[in-house]
């Protein structure tokens, strides 16, 4: 069996996931229409053809799902074809999936908890080719410029920012003088 996919609502838009024998090989977050959703999803996995999804797939769409809708969702369940996928970026998608819901780690904080010198620049390709969106939550990784407002591969129109806001994560970048207040340790 080949690569097969389905479309699939959220409180977000129309998301697409695609799967293999193995797993689940991609995760599609909306597009502003859901025609560019197919589109992008196409882009990556021009093979796939649509299929009624199995009971590992239904898992990581409930999952994707109540993700959007701001629940913690634990993903641990859900199979992934990391067949593809390079010995050095699944550690990195294990270090990613090991970040707390809410919260974020720098690329520098990643790469240094990986023990691999240098590490960034591969740090750095590795999440782009994630294509396990949500399920191996890289929102969670803050880039250089902690550009949290581009959307991540993927993630269709959707930003880092949201994506973590949908977390109750508290962004420090751009707050407001009363914001950094109300942050400040107060005095006994």
């Amino acid at each position: 069996m080949g690569r097969l996919y389905t479309i699939f609502d959220t409180a977000l838009g129309r998301c697409g996931i695609v799967w293999s024998d193995a797993g689940i090989t991609g995760v599609q977050l909306p597009e502003a229409r859901e025609i560019e959703t197919r589109r992008r999803l196409f882009r990556q996995f021009p093979e796939a053809r649509e299929q009624r999804p199995c009971s590992n797939v239904e898992l990581a769409i409930e999952g994707i799902s109540a993700a959007l809708r701001g629940r913690d969702v634990d993903f641990s369940e859900v199979v992934l074809d990391l067949g593809g996928v390079t010995p050095f970026n699944q550690r990195v998608y294990d270090a990613i999936r090991a970040i707390p819901r809410g919260q974020t780690r720098s690329a520098d904080q990643l790469a240094a908890g990986l023990h691999v010198p240098g590490a960034l620049n591969s740090l750095a390709q590795a999440l782009t080719k994630n294509t396990f969106v949500l399920i191996v939550p890289c929102h969670r990784v803050r880039d250089i410029g902690n550009g949290l407002d581009k959307p991540s591969p993927n993630s269709g129109s959707i930003s880092k920012r949201r994506l973590l806001s949908l977390e109750g994560a508290r962004s420090h970048a751009g707050l407001t003088l009363f914001d950094a207040l109300l942050d400040r340790p107060r005095a006994s």
